[in-house]
């Protein structure tokens, strides 16, 4: 009973203090604590039935007792469950009672808790606000705020820092006057040497600092050695001044004094060369070894002498990069003739940087960034360098085989040279870049300012050259008027030819610009012997000869007189046009990448535009023109033959040319212009001024067309006969021969005019043509119809050759203004059809609106009345009447 619970011991003490009659009232009932509840394993059915066990097994005894002498079966007797179930209720009621008790007991003891806890928190606060308190005051304090405790402290700690200091130099002052009695007394440097050797690097470094104070002393105390001395040393740093005011105490005995034959000055000179060179060596040794540290120490040491030059020029020099580069130099390229060819071709795409130019600059940049990596950590000073390692990489490297590239590509053509150009400063600005981004010294970071503008200059000292003055552009200008004069030669000798033949048969030449036939003839004369004679590459005679569509045994001045050249030749060739524009524009764009858009950009826009305009617009396409205007007045003035209209078909050509010319003009060199308003409108104004004498050069020649077609058609209706409109009585009509002949020649000739002019023309200048020459014709047809006497069948051949003509109108879409014209030719066609009753009431509403004719004088239509082969008749006199 010691181990009983005991939230369960007042339970069981009230539990056995209860009545004894209530005990006895369920001798059998089960007793429970509060252990039979909070067991995992509790079930409430088996509690139930555990209450209820006691009394059924009771039941069953006595039924069993009460079998043998009362046979009939009891009634159920549901008491003593119901007793029991009561009893176990007021069980269950009492421990209920003493959970909540206890539970209302626990939750005043967390109350308690907590707010204890919250003291203790409250508490805890402000100790630690006290604290953070103190500390800030602490703080301030030591910062002199408020207090001295602070300043005292500094001020006691840059004092000690300034004893150490003078203490330093009163040591180094010492030992340089040990030094110096050794140097000047004994005439050597034992003591300052045995610093050297057992110093190591720092050793070193104050030897250096020592022996240039000692070289001081000497000047000072022998100002005249200076001139004496072979190899003065005059750029050293300063070490200390007290050390050279010590040294004036010195007796005066010591100065000038030799030893051994040798001023002090020489000793002391030599010790500084043997240490710089014994510096330069383990600087060496160190970098074979890769011993950074070492390499930094020497290179701090060598600093003073010539400002680290001899240093820097030793690891510069003894890289192996520039040593393996410099058996290499002399070396041709490796580049196969196919590949200079490709380049040289300007209908072929550039095959880019050379090979060997490339695997060099490839090399440089995998070079100069491991390089980076060992100068940024042996060096100090890593920028100057680094800008004597890039300075030497491209003025020595890069320059020499870029060079070599470009003189090789010089020797194929100027086209070879400029595309060479491109590509190289393309890739070498390409990797101007990459190091930029790189970061060297500063990697992963990018280049400091001082690096970016050193890899900036070398990149323009490499090209300066090829860009001094206008020399860029006047190498664009000549290859591209040796690539248009070498396409368009035989386009040159044929028009030409053409116009000798015109100097013997006419005095036509008179009216053509001296300037055009100046270098018609010059091109056509002088082309062959001028490239032989000329200082160009053979490679490039060869290619402008096969652009010219010469063979190679025509390479001699009397070559391109026999070239054979044709009629196409002589015509406008879009392809051609294409080809020219493809070199202008890669020559714009080559230019704009190799000069980077700067201020002469203007003026080389108008230099090409200037050529362009020279040789595609005159050269080219207003030669095209004049040609076209020549045959067009041959066939407005020979009229005894019909006239050849073949020269239409060119002027489509001539205005697709015109049109890829402007657009090329403001599209591609106007914008580019921009930047300077005075050449830009310079330039738009010779654009407008070139177009307008192109357009007025089509013009003349369509009108020209128009009047030779006009005066053939006038020439082909004179020819009609007069019986062709007064058949005889008995002719014997079919339907297809009611056209006259001259109506069929004439529908042919015109529909060939127009089906010319429909491809070449197009829009509102084709609608323009088709509508002057429907005027014309109509002005033919009204005049010629009034001059023939038209019998009653004659009628039908009227009507049906009027129908003729106004289907070729209609064919040609004339703009819907024209339709009143085409209703003129039908109602004169009626005059002839119809009767005289039908006559006069048509012409009894010519120009009322009321079914016949507007703006059509009734005068107008007499001579056509009068026409009829039955004008003398009543009835038509009584309609003329009505006139």
């Amino acid at each position: 009973m010691a181990n009983r619970n005991p939230e369960t011991a007042s339970l069981h003490s009230h539990m056995s203090s209860r009545p004894p009659t209530l005990q006895s009232a369920r001798p059998h009932a089960p007793a429970f604590t509060l252990d039979t509840f909070s067991n995992k394993d509790f079930i409430v059915k088996d509690f139930i039935e555990s209450l209820s066990e006691s009394t059924t097994n009771a039941r069953r005894s006595a039924q069993q007792n009460n079998a043998s002498a009362q046979p009939n079966t009891q009634a159920f007797d549901p008491r003593p469950l119901i007793r029991t179930f009561e009893l176990a209720l007021k069980d269950l009621k009492i421990l209920s009672e003493d959970l909540e008790s206890k539970e209302n007991e626990l939750h005043g003891n967390v109350r308690r808790a907590e707010q204890q806890h919250n003291t203790n928190i409250k508490s805890r606060e402000k100790e630690l606000q006290r604290t953070t308190d103190s500390f800030h005051k602490l703080e301030r304090t030591l910062d002199g705020d408020g207090d001295v405790g602070g300043n005292a402290a500094m001020r006691i700690g840059e004092r000690l820092e300034e004893l150490d200091r003078q203490r330093q130099r009163a040591q180094d002052a010492k030992f340089i006057l040990q030094c110096w009695l050794e140097v000047s007394e004994r005439g050597d440097l034992s003591t300052l040497d045995d610093v050297r050797r057992t110093g190591g690097g720092e050793g070193k470094v104050r030897c250096a600092n020592i022996a240039r104070q000692l070289l001081k002393i000497s000047q000072r105390l022998d100002p005249g050695s200076e001139n004496r001395s072979p190899n003065p040393q005059n750029n050293g740093v300063h070490f200390d001044d007290g050390a050279n005011g010590d040294s004036d105490s010195m007796s005066s005995s010591t100065r000038g004094k030799k030893i051994g034959g040798q001023q002090p000055r020489e000793i002391i000179e030599k010790f500084l060369e043997m240490l710089e060179k014994d510096l330069l060596r383990s600087f060496d040794e160190f970098y074979r070894r890769q011993n950074f540290n070492g390499m930094r120490e020497c290179a701090v040491a060598l600093r003073d002498f010539s400002d680290g030059s001899s240093v820097i020029s030793l690891f510069v020099n003894q890289h192996q990069f520039f040593i393996d580069r410099a058996q290499l130099v002399t070396e041709d390229l490796a580049t196969d003739n196919d590949t200079w060819d490709r380049l040289a071709d300007p209908d072929t795409e550039p095959p880019g940087v050379e090979p060997s130019l490339q695997s060099l600059i490839d090399e440089v940049k995998v070079v100069v960034q491991e390089e980076s990596f060992i100068i940024k950590r042996a060096f100090p000073y890593h920028e100057e360098v680094l800008a004597r390692f890039l300075q030497r990489v491209f003025q020595q490297s890069i320059q020499q085989r870029l060079e070599m590239v470009l003189n090789k590509a010089d020797s194929i053509s100027s086209l070879a040279f400029l595309r060479s150009l491109q590509a190289s400063k393309s890739y070498i600005s390409s990797l101007v870049e990459d190091l930029k981004s790189h970061g060297l010294t500063e990697h992963p970071e990018p280049v400091s300012s001082t690096t970016a503008a050193v890899l900036d200059q070398q990149l323009d000292e490499l090209f300066v050259p090829y860009f001094t003055g206008s020399s860029y552009i006047e190498r664009e200008k000549r290859n591209l008027s040796e690539l248009f004069e070498g396409l368009l030669f035989k386009f040159i000798t044929y028009h030409a030819r053409r116009r000798k033949v015109q100097v013997q048969t006419s005095s036509y030449l008179s009216s053509l610009s001296s300037k055009g036939s100046e270098f018609l003839n010059s091109a056509r004369d002088t082309y062959s012997k001028r490239l032989d004679n000329a200082d160009l590459p053979a490679s490039q005679k060869a290619m402008l000869f096969r652009l010219a569509g010469l063979q190679d045994k025509e390479h001699s001045p009397t070559g391109p007189k026999d070239a054979d050249v044709t009629d196409e030749d002589g015509q406008l060739s879009l392809p051609y046009t294409k080809r020219m524009l493809k070199w202008l524009a890669e020559g714009v764009g080559r230019g704009l990448e190799l000069a980077s858009g700067g201020n002469e950009t203007p003026k080389e826009i108008r230099e090409l535009l200037n050529l362009l305009l020279a040789n595609m617009g005159e050269i080219y396409l207003e030669t095209a023109l004049d040609a076209a205007n020549d045959s067009a007045t041959n066939a407005e003035s020979n009229n005894k033959v019909e006239p050849d209209l073949n020269y239409i078909a060119d002027l489509r050509s001539g205005i697709s040319v015109l049109h890829l010319i402007v657009t090329t003009i403001q599209m591609l060199l106007l914008p580019l212009s921009s930047s300077n308003v005075t050449i830009r409108r310079g330039l738009e104004k010779q654009m407008n001024q070139f177009v307008e004498r192109m357009e007025g050069k089509i013009d003349n020649i369509l009108q020209k067309t128009i009047d030779a077609s006009l005066i053939w058609t006038g020439r082909l209706i004179a020819n009609q006969r007069k019986t062709d409109f007064r058949p005889r009585d008995d002719a014997n009509l079919q339907l297809d021969q009611l056209q006259t002949s001259t109506c069929q020649q004439i529908f042919t000739f015109l529909s060939r005019v127009h089906s010319r002019a429909a491809l070449a023309l197009s829009g509102r200048v084709l609608e323009s043509f088709n509508t002057e020459l429907a005027v014309g014709l109509r002005s033919i047809l009204l005049v010629h119809f009034r001059s023939y006497q038209v019998s009653l069948t004659g009628a039908l051949v009227v009507s049906k050759d009027i129908t003729k003509y106004i289907e070729l109108l209609r064919s040609w879409e004339l703009p819907s203004s024209f339709d009143p014209s085409l209703e003129v030719l039908t109602e004169i066609a009626n005059i002839f059809v119809i009767g005289p009753e039908a006559l006069r009431d048509r012409l009894r509403n010519v120009g009322t609106g009321a079914g016949g004719l507007q703006g059509v004088e009734k005068a107008d239509l007499r001579p056509y009345v009068l026409r009829r082969e039955d004008s003398g008749s009543v009835g038509v006199q009584a309609a003329l009447n009505a006139l």
